[in-house]
C-alpha cells in the first residue's frame, strides 16, 4: 500500500482536492476533487502527483471537440458535400462506392482535410453541388467546380455528346441552344447528317 500523503486543498492542473475518498480495490489512496469546469472526479493520488490526471475529463473532451469541430462547419451543407465525396471514393460500404472508388476515382491528398477543401472550393452555393469537369478524373482543385443538378446530369458517363462546327456538347444542350425538343433533334440526327439536322 502506498504511503499516505494528505493532498487536501492542493491543486493539480484543473483539479483541487476536496477530501479523502475510499481506497481503490488495489488499496491506492483516492481523492474527491473539484474541477475548474465545475465537474467532480474521484482520482487516485498517484495520478494526481504524477501529472497524469489534470482534470475531471474535460481536457480530453475539449481536445476531441477541437479536433472534430475546430472549423465550426460540421453539419453544414459544404461539410456534408465534402464528407459524401470522401465516402464514395474511399468507403467500400458506401452505396455509391462502385461508381467512384470502385472504378478508380479518388480524392487528392490535399482534400482529405476539410479545411483545404474549403479553402479551394469555398462555400457551397445554394442549389449546387460538387462536379468533376472530367467525369473520369479525380476529385481535386483543377478538376472540380460547383454545378447545378441540371449541369451535372449533362456530364455523366451515359451522356451522348455531338460535335458540330468545332463545338461539342450534349444533346440536351444542343436542343436548348436550337430552341427545339430534344426528341426532335434525336430524330433529325438519326435520319440526316449534322449539317442538315442542325439547320432544319
Amino acid at each position: 500500500m502506498e504511503k499516505f500523503i494528505d493532498l487536501t486543498g492542493q491543486r493539480f492542473g484543473r483539479l483541487v482536492v476536496i477530501e479523502r475518498a475510499a481506497n481503490s480495490n488495489a488499496g491506492s489512496a483516492r481523492w474527491n476533487c473539484m474541477c475548474d469546469c465545475g465537474g467532480k472526479a474521484t482520482v487516485v493520488g498517484g495520478g494526481l502527483r504524477s501529472g497524469h490526471t489534470k482534470s475531471c475529463g474535460c481536457i480530453k473532451n475539449e481536445k476531441t471537440a477541437e479536433r472534430n469541430f475546430k472549423h465550426g462547419m460540421v453539419g453544414t451543407s459544404t461539410y456534408v458535400i465534402w464528407d459524401s465525396m470522401k465516402q464514395r471514393c474511399i468507403n467500400p460500404n458506401d452505396t455509391t462506392y462502385k461508381n467512384y472508388g470502385g472504378r478508380g476515382i479518388s480524392v487528392c491528398d490535399r482534400w482529405l482535410k476539410f479545411e483545404n477543401f474549403y479553402a479551394d472550393m469555398g462555400e457551397r452555393p445554394k442549389g449546387m453541388s460538387i462536379e468533376r469537369i472530367d467525369n473520369n478524373g479525380n476529385y481535386c482543385p483543377e478538376n472540380c467546380c460547383y454545378a447545378t443538378q441540371k449541369e451535372q446530369m449533362r456530364n455523366t458517363r451515359r451522356t451522348v455528346t455531338v460535335k458540330y462546327q468545332g463545338k461539342e456538347q450534349c444533346m440536351a444542350a444542343w436542343a436548348e441552344e436550337l430552341g427545339i425538343n430534344q426528341g426532335t433533334l434525336w430524330y433529325r440526327l438519326k435520319h440526316y447528317p449534322p449539317q442538315i439536322a442542325f439547320n432544319m
